[in-house]
């Protein structure tokens, strides 16, 4: 009966004497236009603009007071090669069977990360630690939890060849990417330069640093706040800050503004959920006993999309996180580890009402503004992203071309 219904319309087209054929679809192209918050050169390449390029910034370190400017930053990518990183971005045929994409561990509809504790790789694997936010990555100096990287591209051969992350090899994604002529093309377009149809992985990275280098997240009401106008924030929630910013709560020596990170690392004590074995963290990256417990200090921009919390996901929502922090020095500290706490890590003995304050004040700190487009199709011609943290199934089914629009959302006109 499926067989016939699906050859129905057919038999009818061809019977009226009219030929039915599948209109093609056109031809994925890069665009050449920059995303929203970056200016196009003489160069030809995308250059950040924003309003926190107007102040000073003491020893240039980008942390400070509401206006102080941001610390240097990645930029200087071409249009094409950002979006090229963008296809490659959500597209799982990155991962060892096209089943996971970069966007299935950092999907933008959860603050480019996952919702999840920990996050789940190839063939369900969990891994051990949360998957961090992207947003404003051009700033970070350190990636990882555990810093073990210093780099964009460099960070990106992590999960594309772990095991339990997407599990590749470099000979496999090299093949998969040659064996697409639409990849061969697009990789031409943005680096015209290389020898024809030859695809590096220094050119995967590159672009993939490249559209994580567009993530930027400056336009919240707090922004607003801090650029003058002061009728952006409630009154609770500029109490909120008041006690995020004070010497009793002491949250703005580590997250301070205006990427509320100083880009440190600190031992804070945080727990493991039940079960679990402790996670020692930098101590590892850095051979280091004294940084045992010790991971990056993360950014709170968008914190409100990026639930649960911390390294392990231990803490579900905000409130719980804010009050481990007026729980007492060293209080989650397992018993018998010696673990040497930050400094900054006191008993501050918040009252509910503060902690409410600071949360409310955390919550201002969203914005989604420059939230790019996810592309409706890709050049692999699998579904883009994969396992979707989002849907939580498998959209790795191979699209129809009949079944896709052609139109085609790219770059910043997207």
């Amino acid at each position: 009966m499926r067989s016939i219904l699906y050859t129905l319309p057919l038999y009818l087209a061809l019977a009226a004497g009219s030929a039915w054929t599948a209109e093609p679809l056109a031809p994925l192209q890069l665009s050449d236009r920059c995303p929203p918050g970056f200016e196009k050169t003489q160069a030809g390449v995308c250059e950040l603009r924003n309003l926190y390029q107007f102040y000073d910034s003491l020893q240039d370190r980008g942390v400070g007071g509401t206006q102080t400017a941001l610390p240097e930053h990645r930029d200087g990518f071409t249009p094409q090669e950002i979006d090229l990183g963008r296809y490659l971005f959500f597209d799982p045929a990155l991962s060892r069977d096209g089943t996971v994409s970069c966007a299935s561990c950092h999907h933008p509809a959860l603050g480019f990360s996952d919702g999840r504790a920990h996050s789940v790789g190839i063939d369900g694997q969990e891994v051990t630690r949360s998957s961090p936010t992207l947003w404003n990555v051009a700033f970070l100096k350190h990636l990882f939890w555990d810093v073990r990287s210093d780099s964009l591209e460099d960070q990106a051969a992590g999960p594309l060849f772990a095991p339990d992350e997407m599990g590749n090899t470099p000979q496999q994604l090299l093949s998969t990417l040659h064996e697409s002529e639409d990849y061969r093309r697009l990789f031409r377009q943005a680096y015209s330069q290389g020898e024809l149809d030859e695809i590096s992985l220094g050119q995967v990275y590159r672009a993939l640093a490249a559209f994580q280098t567009s993530l930027i997240s400056l336009n919240s009401r707090y922004d607003r706040y801090a650029h003058g106008f002061h009728a952006a924030l409630t009154e609770k929630e500029i109490e909120g800050m008041n006690v995020f910013r004070s010497f009793v709560a002491r949250c703005a020596e580590c997250h301070t503004p205006p990427l509320f990170t100083n880009q440190q690392v600190a031992v804070i004590g945080s727990p493991e959920p039940e079960g679990l074995p402790l996670d020692i963290g930098v101590e590892k990256t850095w051979n280091a006993p004294k940084m045992k417990g010790g991971f990056k200090v993360p950014t709170l921009r968008n914190i409100e999309k990026t639930a649960p919390y911390m390294h392990s996901g231990r803490f579900p929502d905000l409130r719980e996180t804010v009050e481990f922090y007026t729980k007492g020095r060293g209080h989650a500290v397992p018993e018998g580890v010696d673990m040497h706490i930050h400094w900054h890590i006191w008993e501050p003995n918040l009252t509910d009402y503060e902690m409410d304050r600071v949360v409310d004040f955390l919550r201002t700190l969203t914005d989604e503004s420059f939230t790019p487009q996810i592309p409706e199709r890709i050049p692999s011609g699998l579904a883009p992203v994969g396992i979707s943290p989002v849907e939580h199934n498998n959209r790795s089914a191979v699209v129809k071309s009949t079944s896709v629009t052609q139109r085609e959302h790219r770059g910043a006109s997207s």
